[in-house]
């Protein structure tokens, strides 16, 4: 028998037995004498006991606590470890920092100290492409953040920068752990620092799949895309016991941070879903849009032809009247390949849509006005929405194609006091500041300084293009004439034909369809059945353009 299987074969220990000897004890002539059993002697160290033992630590620590993941599933959620499965390419994970504890002593948490403290950490493929993850572990101390918590996360946050890889976080927490006092903030405080320096250098996609409160909901808030899950998953500052303590309102969690609040209410979410798997899985396609980091342009598929492209249909969806709605997205769907898009903030300012396409196996950002809600008007909130998504879009080399039908800015004192003005302002400066390719297709009208703001040739869009239908004016011609006439009407016999007579002479002179055009405005008056083939040559052109910013720290957005 070999050495290495003499290693584990255990010798039983005798009990103390009488022993005689010649009748004597202790070796005496006659008498009993006792015997000692034998010292036992370790186990011999070995690379197969080591490993042995190493099998099974890491099966313990991957299975987890049996009720808790039971309780988990009970409450219609998957596990951090089902998550991250469903999350990358099959195989490709690898954990980091499985074995890290926490080191913290009083209010008795030393008593408890499970490995990787509440958060798994690593790295995978979607598509096969790079990614870092994190997933937070409801079963494990409620997937509460402490010291060691953070500091794993802290670490693929460095892995990711370092590497230029997207870096996706998936939320499911009670919030601090309170037991870790201070710590725990600074934790946090770490998290938002390495968010922010990562912020246009590579993407962030926060995934909610359960409760985030406190100070982790920043973490969301800071991503460039946020994902939720309704019903399921809740997103707060402070929760609905603190809301009744100091303003006596009883809300519930749904009610205070739900999915449906942060998708239709604040637009803190971007993507609202059923479930998890089909969340999940639209994160894999999001990240299949977008580059792995600000030097690398987002990934092509093979070309579709798309100069040549005719779309008739493009023809019949727009009606010639101005007031009469329709919806962009037919559109956008028209103009993108295999009608296939993704739309960001669906149920957030719904009157101004921003999608992300492919173009003949090119990435673009899409902005449309949406005539179907508030007649495709620019507001506090629209302008918010377009001008985080252009910034996003411009920041990771992705070229931008506007889709105008704007009758301008919302009227009226509650928008004026919520500050239309400075919102409809971060509009304008997202899309002065942007250097990538900037195409816009006046769809319909275009009125006042809505017009100038949906990149307009004099705010730096590179290719200005018009449908017939186009309207180009300060005002739509019924309002100008009401202004510039307004005597000329109040002491007229039939006030009725006369503007019927100036708003026809209006319109000849100053919104017929060829007016922008004659003056530079606008590069070309295109066939609408040709959009598709004309955008698609557009972006050809455009490839290649380089524009350097002027040399500063940073500019200062109106925020």
């Amino acid at each position: 028998m070999s050495t290495s299987e003499l290693d584990f074969i255990l010798v039983p220990l005798p009990t103390p037995v009488e022993e005689v000897i010649d009748g004597r004890p202790d070796g005496q002539a006659s008498g009993p004498r006792r015997v000692e059993p034998p010292v036992p002697q370790p186990q011999t160290r070995s690379m197969r006991l080591l490993r042995e033992q190493r099998e099974e630590l890491r099966e313990e620590v991957t299975a987890g606590h049996r009720q808790a993941v039971d309780r988990q599933h009970a409450l219609g959620k998957h596990t951090a470890r089902e998550r991250i499965d469903l999350l990358l390419d099959e195989g490709s994970f690898t954990e980091i920092d499985m074995y890290r504890r926490h080191q913290s002593h009083g209010l008795k948490i030393e008593e408890r100290r499970p490995y990787t403290d509440g958060v798994i950490t690593g790295s995978g493929t979607i598509h096969g492409r790079r990614v870092f993850v994190y997933a937070q572990d409801f079963t494990v101390f409620g997937g509460s953040l402490g010291e060691a918590h953070a500091s794993k996360i802290h670490k693929v946050m460095d892995l990711a920068i370092s590497t230029g890889s997207p870096f996706i976080g998936l939320n499911d927490s009670g919030g601090a752990r309170i037991q870790e006092g201070v710590m725990s903030l600074n934790g946090y405080g770490g998290i938002f620092q390495r968010s922010v320096q990562a912020s246009g250098v590579i993407p962030q996609i926060s995934v909610v799949l359960g409760p985030c409160a406190g100070g982790a909901a920043y973490s969301t808030a800071l991503a460039d895309f946020t994902f939720m899950v309704r019903d399921t998953a809740q997103m707060y500052l402070t929760g609905p016991d603190v809301v009744e303590a100091v303003s006596g309102q009883r809300v519930s969690h749904a009610e205070l941070g739900g999915a449906e609040v942060h998708g239709g209410r604040s637009g803190v979410a971007t993507f609202v879903h059923d479930d998890e798997e089909s969340c999940l899985e639209d994160v894999r396609y999001l990240v299949s849009m977008l580059p792995s980091n600000n030097l690398e342009f987002p990934p092509s598929t093979p070309s579709y032809d798309a100069a040549t492209d005719v779309r008739p249909r493009l023809a019949e969806i727009v009606p010639v009247e101005p007031n009469k709605p329709y919806d962009m997205r037919q559109v956008v769907a028209e103009l993108v390949d295999d009608g296939e898009f993704l739309e960001l903030h669906e149920g957030w300012a719904p009157n101004v849509i921003c999608v992300l396409a492919r173009i003949d196996g090119d990435v673009v950002g899409v902005v449309g006005n949406q005539p179907m809600v508030l007649a495709g008007v620019l507001d506090v909130v629209a302008s918010q929405k377009a001008a985080r998504f252009v910034r996003f879009c411009d920041a990771f080399n992705i070229p931008l194609v506007t889709l105008v039908d704007v009758p301008g800015f919302l009227p009226g004192t509650d928008q004026e006091y919520a500050g239309i003005i400075r919102h409809g302002a971060k509009l304008l400066y997202a899309y002065c500041e942007a250097t990538v390719p900037r195409i816009q297709v006046i769809v319909r009208k275009a009125y006042g300084g809505a017009y100038i703001v949906m990149d307009s040739r004099s705010i730096g869009t590179d290719l200005s293009l018009a449908w017939p239908t186009n309207e180009i004016a300060v005002m739509g011609a019924e309002g100008a004439v009401n202004v510039i006439f307004r005597r000329e009407l109040a002491a007229a016999v039939d006030p009725a034909e006369l503007r019927a007579e100036l708003v026809a002479e209006y319109s000849e002179q100053l919104v017929h369809p060829h007016y922008a055009a004659e003056r530079g405005l606008v590069d070309d008056v295109i066939d609408p059945v040709q959009t598709r083939a004309v955008v698609a040559r557009g972006l050809a052109m455009l490839r290649n353009k380089r524009k350097q910013p002027p040399q500063r720290k940073h500019g200062n957005v109106p925020l």
